[in-house]
């Protein structure tokens, strides 16, 4: 069986969730299957593992309406896209689409960096479910990444293919800290600045947090900066990183009281398994998809009450019990992984190539 998987929406500097979600996944796959990639620039290479890879156009590029026409040479069995827009007129071959989450339904800002045109037709875009479905059903099986979001899309009817799970997880072969050496009374924010990821909270609880200090890692315009630092309550300690290197993301983690996240909407929360898989215990908004990743070992807040944000921080200055959480989070974490992902994947392909075969048969 030959799987194709789309590795386009690869950045090119720095990996965010999407790009990380496909990169690590076909590390993971190509050790079990016979696997080669997509790209559509050549700067992608260093981000994503030594397999075989066919340069074709970019996915926002307007061929990409016939992007299956040069797919159909490659001769792949199954073709995954982590995203569900991959063009598809023509196409021979399976298909897995993959819808990560509906957070933009109810939080339509678009990402900043996609271009003005493409930012337009995002909003229209998810002004209603029809478009989606749309897309959706033009694949053999649609992946998801956790079960919060496969209920989500069956409340909303959005396909009637096979939805399958695919799931994310915590990069391998780190070592967790040590619970004996204790943490830094610091607190870390790895995420977009984004309204639904609810900073603004996070920076009214430092108010009750006077020996803490909030880093924030990500990268961030000077304009949002200069919105947030506003609301920095008179005296809390605040750190912008504009961004940090993996090596330096896993350095803070392994020093932390705690990783906070107080998202209104998430499609996983990949930082929170991230955390966990080192040993740093995790403060989260209590919404679903948190619960499903953090079980009864997560910190779990109102996002809109920075004093329940602030309670749950200082909790953790009892040093027997943040050892205790450490602990168990590196036992939650170990619940995810790569190497399972992909197990998925290979299943999910094999029953695209039977339905396929079932078809053909008709």
């Amino acid at each position: 069986m030959k799987i194709v998987i789309d590795a386009r929406f690869t950045r090119t500097d720095h990996h965010d969730g999407i790009s990380r979600y496909g990169a690590s996944l076909i590390a993971a796959t190509a050790k079990i299957a016979d696997v080669s990639m997509l790209i559509s620039d050549p700067r992608q290479l260093a981000l994503l593992p030594d397999v075989p890879y066919t340069l074709i156009n970019s996915p926002l590029s307007p061929l990409e309406l016939f992007v299956a026409r040069t797919v159909n040479t490659l001769g792949a069995d199954v073709v995954v896209c982590p995203m569900q827009t991959m063009g598809t007129w023509g196409r021979k071959y399976g298909l897995v689409l993959t819808l990560h989450d509906l957070i933009y339904y109810e939080h339509p800002a678009p990402p900043g960096f996609l271009p003005a045109p493409v930012r337009i037709l995002w909003r229209l875009y998810h002004k209603a479910f029809w478009p989606q479905r749309l897309l959706l059903n033009r694949a053999d099986v649609v992946a998801t990444i956790s079960r919060t979001t496969e209920a989500l899309m069956a409340k909303y009817r959005l396909t009637n293919r096979p939805v399958r799970i695919v799931s994310n997880a915590p990069q391998p072969s780190q070592l967790p800290r040590d619970p004996e050496a204790g943490a830094d009374k610091t607190l870390l924010y790895m995420g977009s600045f984004m309204p639904y990821k609810n900073v603004e909270t996070m920076l009214a609880g430092m108010a009750e947090l006077p020996g803490h200090t909030l880093h924030l890692l990500s990268r961030i315009t000077p304009q949002r900066r200069a919105e947030l630092e506003a609301l920095i309550p008179a005296g809390a300690k605040v750190v912008f990183h504009n961004g940090v290197t993996d090596d330096e993301y896993t350095a803070l983690l392994k020093r932390t009281t705690a990783l906070v996240s107080l998202s209104k909407a998430e499609g996983y929360g990949l930082p929170l398994v991230e955390a966990m898989a080192l040993g740093t215990p995790v403060i989260a908004s209590d919404i679903p998809i948190f619960r499903e990743v953090g079980a009864d070992i997560a910190s779990y807040v109102d996002p809109d009450s920075p004093a329940a944000f602030a309670a749950a921080a200082r909790s953790l200055d009892d040093v027997r019990h943040w050892q205790d959480v450490s602990r168990r989070s590196v036992q939650r974490a170990r619940d995810f992984s790569w190497d399972a992902s992909a197990r998925q994947l290979v299943g999910v392909a094999a029953e695209v190539m039977a339905l396929r075969g079932k078809k053909q048969l008709r």
